[in-house]
């Protein structure tokens, strides 16, 4: 009888090989003379090597201890494995994310110190959105020198006060921020994160304005809104820039969120699946049902005093 031999269909080479239950996946790989990329030497030490499993994960035999440490590091999902050091027991259909020297540079550029996850998943996440109410008056009223040293004076301040309560932010906008909350593995309600967090900005902004009313006789006040859903995080560089990022509807939704304050006077407005996380631990007041810009149907909106 011959050896046992499982089947592994690579859909970026368009190719099926076959591989041993001894030989990993890399070394099956390169037998059959595909081009797999792995910088370290195939040794666990990077993971450019990385397949993505997108059928037969069950046929995928456990992490080793290797390939358990760098996924915790670098917060893998269970369906991305490391080539050199995955081995089967039955057929898997993979993707081979790194094909060329740009995505090399993206995947070493992953083992920096940022917080949150390396890689692109979907997580459930509060999703929160503040701006300065009369912020466009004051960028008129004064020059622009000021208005960049008075922003980046709040963008500190509000930054300090989002980490202190498992936030993440995202981006930035002008006047806007952009915070992300239960990207931090210990977030334990990430949407009563976040309204802490606007509760502690908008007391910290008392102090924050004695500094603006001595120096231009001006106050700020802010306004948020907060939406909890789905959405894709991972961390996005440019070169220049590197940053958390979240993509998905949930977050379009909460900027219409923040935006619709506008229309009812209030200063934090939350949906209706954020209000499902804070039953009986946060007290919301009135209640608006809405159409928002941008979004079909009608969404009912809560409001929380900060």
């Amino acid at each position: 009888m011959g050896e046992i031999m499982f089947e592994i269909f690579s859909q970026t080479d368009n190719k099926t090989i076959c591989a041993s239950p001894e030989s990993t996946v890399l070394e099956a790989m390169l037998k059959a003379k595909i081009n797999h990329i792995y910088v370290c030497g195939g040794n666990a030490r990077c993971t450019t090597c990385r397949v993505h499993i997108m059928e037969g994960l069950k046929n995928c035999r456990p992490r080793n201890e290797k390939e358990e440490q760098l996924a915790e590091k670098l917060g893998f999902p269970q369906n991305i494995r490391l080539a050199c050091q995955t081995k089967i027991s039955g057929n898997i259909t993979i993707r081979r994310p790194v094909v060329d020297k740009l995505d090399i540079e993206i995947i070493l550029r992953q083992f920096g110190n940022a917080p949150g996850t390396k890689l692109g998943i979907e997580k459930d996440l509060a999703i929160l959105f503040t701006d300065i109410i009369n912020y466009t008056e004051f960028a008129e009223a004064f020059p622009a020198y000021d208005v960049v040293h008075v922003l980046n004076r709040y963008y500190q301040t509000m930054n300090e006060i989002i980490v202190q309560h498992k936030g993440v932010i995202s981006d930035v906008a002008g006047d806007g921020i952009l915070a992300l909350f239960g990207v931090i593995e210990d977030c334990k309600n990430p949407v009563l994160d976040a309204i802490n967090s606007v509760r502690a900005m908008n007391a910290t902004l008392t102090q924050f304005n004695g500094y603006l009313d001595q120096m231009y006789d001006w106050s700020f006040a802010i306004r948020a809104g907060i939406n909890f859903g789905k959405a894709i995080i991972g961390n996005f560089d440019t070169g220049m820039m590197h940053k958390i990022s979240a993509i998905g509807d949930a977050v379009n939704l909460a900027s219409r969120i923040e935006t619709a304050n506008k229309d009812f006077g209030t200063q934090l407005l939350i949906s209706q699946r954020a209000n499902e996380e804070i039953k009986g631990v946060v007290k919301t007041h009135r209640k608006y049902r809405v159409t928002l810009k941008g979004k079909s149907g009608e969404y009912v909106l809560y409001e929380v005093e900060i």
